[in-house]
């Protein structure tokens, strides 16, 4: 089997497509990669030295969803049909919308990760309305339109992506998951909470626990304080840490030790960071929105939608009962190990692939 993948290096889409062709290369599959947006570092492409039956196309076409993005979109389709027809894939796994309209006779696999659309209305309370978010909604409607299935990671986005854009007649969802042998799950727990992102990002809400003022216990929060990257004399709330941008060592590291991941998002297609923190077994607290509860269920405790005095309450009973604690770690560290590991979600998509290739599902 060879499956053309393709990969943003900005985001978390970049650690989901480490997790996914690492776990196609050891199943033998034949794994052609393209990336967008930027270059990758060094540090991002390492794991990609030590694996057989793949080959690595890095580019820097700006991705649909930034700005001014019109003409490298129609570049980078002509290069991707130039790659494909060179590497001859039988199967197309499109992390972007917009490669979806390629006409290439081959099937094509479209992953909703997220949307800029389901992200206004969550964090706006709207569309966006001028000349840019028309032009992105019609990009993302024609891909959607020429896969041959589309794919989410929860129900709560594929919903999303049928609110926004219509019904497909071809949907799945296929969680996400990352490899349990990555995270420390064994370290003895120590009394602070850990959250991570960017306070500037208005769907990770991260600047919810800055606005708390005194909270029952040590917060860390890892990520950039400013647009511009991490700032080290920025100040949190009482009680808050900021740590900046951490390394993936440095986040490992984080998780092992808390006892408590906070997820403040307002909007999450499903949310890495809590599930590399429920594999670090920390007790998780979320915000009380619909994908949070599908993906951690009875597994987490919930604050009140947005409500810091509601977060500050919940973290104060954890920090008094050592018990509950351990109680709602185990509870999260179980649900992750049977839902959302690499390996589950790799079979997965190898399912998706199979019945495209034995039906042969026909591309637009």
């Amino acid at each position: 089997m060879h499956i053309l993948v393709t990969a943003d290096t900005v985001g978390g889409v970049w650690t989901y497509t480490q997790e996914l062709v690492t776990g196609l290369a050891a199943r033998g599959a034949q794994v052609t990669l393209v990336s967008f947006g930027r270059l990758p570092t060094a540090k991002q492409s390492r794991w990609l030295e030590k694996l057989a039956g793949v080959q690595y196309f890095p580019t820097e076409y700006r991705l649909e969803w930034m700005q001014d993005a019109e003409s490298d979109l129609r570049e980078s389709a002509r290069f991707l049909q130039i790659v494909i027809a060179r590497r001859r894939p039988e199967v197309l796994h499109l992390n972007q919308f917009c490669y979806g309209a390629l006409r290439c006779g081959l099937p094509k696999l479209v992953v909703a990760h997220s949307d800029v659309l389901s992200w206004s209305e969550a964090v706006r309370g709207g569309f966006p309305e001028d000349a840019w978010g028309r032009g992105y909604a019609e990009t993302v409607a024609e891909g959607l339109a020429g896969a041959s299935v589309v794919v989410a990671p929860t129900e709560w986005m594929l919903a999303q992506v049928e609110h926004c854009y219509g019904k497909h007649r071809q949907t799945r969802v296929v969680c996400n998951g990352r490899s349990p042998e990555r995270f420390d799950a064994r370290r003895e727990k120590e009394k602070f909470a850990a959250s991570a992102g960017r306070l500037w990002d208005e769907g990770k809400q991260a600047a919810l626990l800055t606005r708390m003022g005194p909270v029952p216990m040590p917060v860390y929060l890892a990520g950039a304080s400013a647009l511009d990257g991490p700032a080290a004399d920025a100040r949190g709330g009482e009680g808050v840490h900021l740590l900046g941008e951490l390394g993936e060592g440095q986040m490992r590291e984080l998780l092992a030790r808390a006892a408590i991941y906070v997820a403040t998002s307002r909007y999450e297609p499903f949310g890495l960071a809590p599930l590399e923190a429920a594999l670090s077994r920390c007790a998780i607290v979320a915000n009380d929105i619909e994908s949070l509860r599908e993906v951690w269920g009875e597994a987490a405790l919930y604050f009140r939608r947005n409500d810091e005095e509601s977060l500050r309450a919940v973290l104060r009973l954890l920090q008094r009962d050592e018990g509950l604690r351990r109680e709602y770690s185990e509870r999260a560290y179980g649900r992750a190990l049977e839902r959302y590991t690499a390996e589950r979600m790799v079979e997965g998509y190898m399912r998706i692939y199979s019945a495209l290739m034995e039906h042969e599902v026909a591309a637009a």
